[in-house]
């Protein structure tokens, strides 16, 4: 029996060189349109999430923790789409969808960092908002620059430690030869599938951390919208509430589309998995809610419209 363990921890560690992404496979005639589609999808990710980090450093009237965060998180949305996009748009060019095995333990773990980073970003945020909104008076005392800069480097830190964590766990089992995975990428659910050993420790890792990681902040986030709405409901003037309502509908938006699907992903029993219904979900999350955070924060935002009237009116008159 010990011998036979042994052999197939060897055949794991000499014989898999690589990973198959199968992803789109099934959906050979349409390829090349989801090849356009998620291309145009990237692209308008880089070009709104830059345009944020760049208004954000260039306006001086943005220098505030709400806009500091918002640059974090574009960063963080071009960092974890960098992570798996352009290795899907290959993918649905090419006939071989191969990873190499260090190529996918590298995109687990940026991946998984970012995604981890951001669950924590998010309610720095509403922390920011709540502060701003209930406690108006002490906001310029309370978050100061300081606490910026900690609690951003307290998000990133913990996404880095957490899928430090996940991605050695991950890469310890065995796989015993097997390498074709029904996903876009390597993620953690379909690697614990594909894998032949005892994933009952991932899984605990995953519920432990999942909720340190992911139910916490959200809770957290939740309580601060609590005291938020509830002070918002006590501003006497229409447009005072209304004014406070649309700093926080974007950040709001955010949280319950990017929070529902990766607590859906993560946090939940192996034995639940369905890869060919949760890979799509993995799309929103990895794909679509990236491209649409620009858009939910400008659209509304007077803020970021009169930073990009002022930057283009200033260039203008340069010229």
């Amino acid at each position: 029996m010990e011998e036979w363990k042994y052999s197939k921890s060897m055949v794991n560690e000499t014989a898999l060189t690589e990973f198959i992404i199968l992803g789109f496979s099934s959906l050979q005639d349409l390829q090349l349109l989801i090849f356009f589609i998620f291309l145009i999808t990237y692209i308008c990710t880089l070009v709104g999430n830059i345009s944020i980090i760049t208004i954000a450093c260039l306006d001086p009237p943005l220098h505030t923790p709400m806009y500091f965060f918002l640059g974090n998180l574009s960063f963080l949305d071009i960092c974890y789409t960098t992570t798996n996009v352009p290795q899907m748009l290959v993918h649905l060019l090419s006939d071989r969808k191969s990873i190499s095995y260090a190529g996918c333990v590298i995109q687990l773990y940026f991946f998984i960092s970012f995604v981890g980073t951001e669950c924590i970003l998010l309610a720095a945020m509403a922390y920011d908002r709540f502060v701003a909104i209930c406690h108006p008076l002490h906001y310029t005392v309370t978050m100061r620059k300081e606490l910026w800069l900690q609690l951003a480097s307290a998000s990133w830190a913990s996404g880095f430690f957490n899928s430090a964590l996940h991605t050695y766990f991950t890469f310890h089992l065995p796989f015993c030869g097997a390498n074709e995975l029904n996903y876009f990428f390597c993620d953690i659910p379909p690697l614990l599938l594909l894998s032949c050993g005892d994933t009952t420790l991932n899984e605990i890792i995953l519920l432990v951390v999942g909720v340190f990681i992911g139910w916490a902040p959200f809770v957290c986030i939740v309580l601060s919208y609590v005291y938020i709405i509830s002070t918002i409901l006590k501003i006497s003037s229409s447009e005072g509430r209304l004014k406070a309502f649309s700093t926080c509908a974007s950040h709001l938006t955010i949280v319950l589309m990017y929070y529902g699907s990766a607590i859906f992903t993560y946090v939940r029993p192996i034995s639940t998995y369905s890869l060919d219904k949760d890979r799509f979900i993995s799309v929103l999350y990895s794909i679509v809610t990236p491209m649409l955070n620009p858009l939910i924060y400008t659209l509304r935002n007077k803020d970021i419209k009169g930073a990009l009237s002022r930057t283009f009116t200033g260039k203008i008159c340069s010229h």
